[in-house]
C-alpha cells in the first residue's frame, strides 16, 4: 500500500478488497474518459453496418432504433456506475460477480462472467476478443474503400483489395495495436486523448459538412417517417422482424463504456471517477452518434444505387457510396470523401487501440486470480513499463486467428460482431442481476450510489441485456444457406460448453474468484483460504 498521508480513495478501497496496487495510478478523469469513449468510438460501431441496418427497414427504424437503445442503455450504464463506485478493480465485471453473488455461487458467477467477457474481449478479447477483432475487420473495410476511390473507383478501374490483402490489413492493425499497447500507459492515453478530440472534432465536421455539400438531402419525412422493406435482398417479409434488425446497428454501438471500469486501478479516485467516465461516455456517444446517423440518412442521393455492385465503392460499403456521392457531385471528384473516409479510418486505429489496452487489462486482471492457462504468464507485469504486456499479445493472437477464416467464409464479421456483442454485452448481465437479487444491507455502496432505485434499475438493465444478447443469435439473411448462416450461436455453444464443461469436471475444485494478493490480510471471518471477502 502506498505510504504518505493521502491515501488515494480509489487505493485505499482496492487494498480493502484485498488487492495491493501493481500498476501506476496515474490516469485523470479525462484521460480514463477518453480511453472509455475511444473504446465505444463514434465511428466504429455505426459505420460497418449502417448500409445492413438501413435496408432491413429504411431510415426511420434507424433513425429511432438509435434513440430506442440509447433510452435503454443509460439504464445499463448507470447500474454499473453503482456498482464501479464500490468495486473499483481492474477485473471489473467477473470481480463485480463474485462479490455480488456471495460465497456460494460467487465462484460460479465470477467464472461465467469472466470468460464471457474474456470470449466478447478476444471477438474484443470474449467483445474484447471479438470486438477487437471486429474493429479490425471493419478498419480494414474502410481502408480498402480509401484505396479503391484512391485508385480510380469500381467504375475507373480502381484497385479493390482481394480476400488475402484484407487479410493482411487486418493482421496488420492488430500487430500495430499490441506493439503500442506494450509501452508505459502514458503513452496510450496522450493517444487516447487525441483519439476523443479527433472523434468529436473530425464527427463535428462530418455532421456539419456532409449534409452541406451534398447537391440534394432528403426531406424530414424520409429521414424520420419512411420505413421501406427489401424481402427480395434480405428475404425478411415480416415488418416486426425487420425493424429488430434494424436496431442492430445501435446495440452493437451503444456498448464498451466499461473500459472506464478496467482502467480503475490505473485512475486517480476511481471509486468518483470511474462512474463519472462510464456515464459520460454513454452521455458523448448517443448525442454524436444520432447526429451521425442523421448527416449520412439525410445525405443519401439514390437509396438503391448505395448496394448497386456497379457503383464506385463496388456496393461494398454503403457510407463510403454516400460521402463520395455527394463529394463527386458537388465538385466532380473524390478528395473530400477520401479525406473524410480516413478521419473514420483514424477513429477505428484509435478505437482498437483502446479496446486492446481495455482487454489485456481483463486477462492480465483474470490471470492475476488464476483463472486462465498459464496465469504465471499472462499475468506478469513488465517491470519499468508498468504494463501486462504478455497479456496483450495473447489478446492479438487470438484476434489474428479469429480473422483468419476471412479467407474463406463471407459472414465473418456477422459472426465477429454477434459474438463480441454476446460476449461483452452478457458479460454485464451477470454482476447486474446478482446486484439487483442481492440483500440491500450485504452491499457496501461507494460515492455513486443509487439507493432504493437500484433494483428497478438493474432489472430494466438486465432484461434490456437478455433481449440485446437474443437478437445478436437470430439469423440476419433468408434464406438461410452456408453463406449466410450466422454462425454465432453455433461458436458461442461450443466456446461456452466446453468452459461449463471445465467448470464441472475441475476449475470448481480450485477456482475461487478473486485472490488477495496484498500482504495485509482482510479477511474478516478468518478462514485464510485467499478469496476476499468484504
Amino acid at each position: 500500500m502506498a505510504g504518505g498521508d493521502a491515501v488515494d480513495s480509489g487505493e485505499k478501497r482496492l487494498n480493502e478488497l484485498g488487492y495491493k496496487q501493481e500498476l501506476r495510478r496515474e490516469m485523470t478523469l479525462f484521460k480514463t474518459l477518453a480511453i472509455s469513449f475511444s473504446t465505444m468510438t463514434l465511428f466504429t460501431g455505426i459505420t460497418p453496418l449502417y448500409g445492413t441496418s438501413l435496408q432491413y427497414a429504411g431510415p426511420a427504424s434507424l433513425v429511432w432504433g438509435w434513440v430506442v437503445v440509447s433510452f435503454f442503455t443509460w439504464f445499463v450504464g448507470i447500474a454499473m456506475a453503482e456498482i464501479c463506485s464500490s468495486f473499483p478493480t481492474t477485473g471489473s465485471l467477473y470481480f463485480w460477480a463474485a462479490h455480488l453473488a456471495g460465497p456460494v455461487w460467487g465462484p460460479l458467477a465470477s467464472w461465467c462472467c469472466a470468460w464471457l467477457e474474456a470470449i466478447g474481449l478476444i471477438a474484443e478479447s470474449a467483445r474484447r476478443y471479438a470486438s477487437f477483432a471486429a474493429i479490425a475487420y471493419a478498419g480494414s473495410q474502410v481502408l480498402q474503400s480509401i484505396i479503391l476511390l484512391c485508385t480510380g473507383t469500381n467504375k475507373g478501374g480502381g484497385y479493390l483489395a482481394p480476400r488475402w490483402l484484407f487479410l493482411v490489413m487486418y493482421l496488420s492493425l492488430t500487430f500495430i495495436w499490441a506493439v503500442l499497447n506494450t509501452f508505459a500507459l502514458e503513452v496510450i492515453a496522450v493517444l487516447d486523448v487525441i483519439s476523443m478530440w479527433w472523434q468529436v472534432i473530425g464527427g463535428t465536421v462530418i455532421v456539419i459538412m456532409l449534409p452541406l455539400v451534398a447537391k440534394t438531402t432528403q426531406p424530414a419525412s424520409y429521414v424520420f417517417t419512411h420505413f421501406e422493406k427489401a424481402p427480395d435482398v434480405t428475404g425478411i417479409s415480416s415488418s416486426a422482424y425487420a425493424v429488430i434488425l434494424s436496431f442492430l446497428v445501435s446495440q452493437y454501438s451503444l456498448y464498451g463504456y466499461d473500459a472506464a471500469a478496467h482502467l480503475t486501478e490505473e485512475t486517480k479516485g476511481a471509486d468518483k471517477n470511474g462512474p463519472i467516465a462510464i456515464l459520460s461516455s454513454i452521455g458523448i456517444i448517443t448525442v454524436f452518434g444520432w447526429a451521425y446517423i442523421l448527416a449520412l440518412t439525410f445525405s443519401i442521393q439514390d437509396f438503391s444505387y448505395l448496394y448497386d455492385p456497379t457503383n464506385e465503392t463496388a456496393g461494398t460499403f454503403v457510407p463510403a457510396q454516400i460521402l463520395y456521392d455527394a463529394f463527386h457531385g458537388r465538385y466532380n471528384n473524390s478528395t473530400g470523401a477520401i479525406v473524410l473516409l480516413f478521419v473514420i479510418w483514424a477513429s477505428f486505429f484509435f478505437g482498437g487501440l483502446s479496446i486492446t489496452t481495455s482487454a489485456a487489462r481483463v486477462v492480465y486482471a483474470l490471470s492475476r486470480d488464476r483463472g486462465v492457462p498459464f496465469s504465471s504468464v499472462w499475468r506478469k507485469i513488465h517491470p519499468t513499463r508498468k504494463v501486462p504486456g504478455n497479456a496483450v499479445w495473447l489478446c492479438a493472437a487470438v484476434c489474428a486467428l479469429l480473422g483468419l477464416p476471412i479467407l474463406w467464409i463471407n459472414v465473418v464479421f456477422t459472426a465477429i460482431t454477434s459474438v463480441a456483442t454476446i460476449g461483452w454485452v452478457g458479460g454485464y448481465a451477470v454482476p447486474i442481476f446478482a446486484r439487483m437479487v442481492m440483500r440491500e444491507e450485504d452491499f457496501r455502496p461507494g460515492p455513486f450510489y443509487l439507493g432504493g432505485a437500484s433494483r428497478p434499475v438493474c432489472l430494466v438493465a438486465f432484461l434490456w441485456i437478455c433481449y440485446t444478447c437474443s437478437v445478436f443469435l437470430l439469423p440476419t439473411v433468408y434464406p438461410i444457406k452456408t453463406d449466410t448462416f450466422n454462425y454465432a450461436p453455433i461458436a458461442l455453444g461450443v466456446v461456452l460448453g466446453l468452459i461449463m464443461l471445465w467448470w464441472v469436471v475441475d476449475a470448481r475444485k480450485w477456482f475461487k474468484g478473486p485472490v488477495r494478493n496484498i500482504d495485509e490480510q482482510i479477511d474478516h471471518n478468518g478462514d485464510g483460504n485467499g478469496s476476499v471477502k468484504v
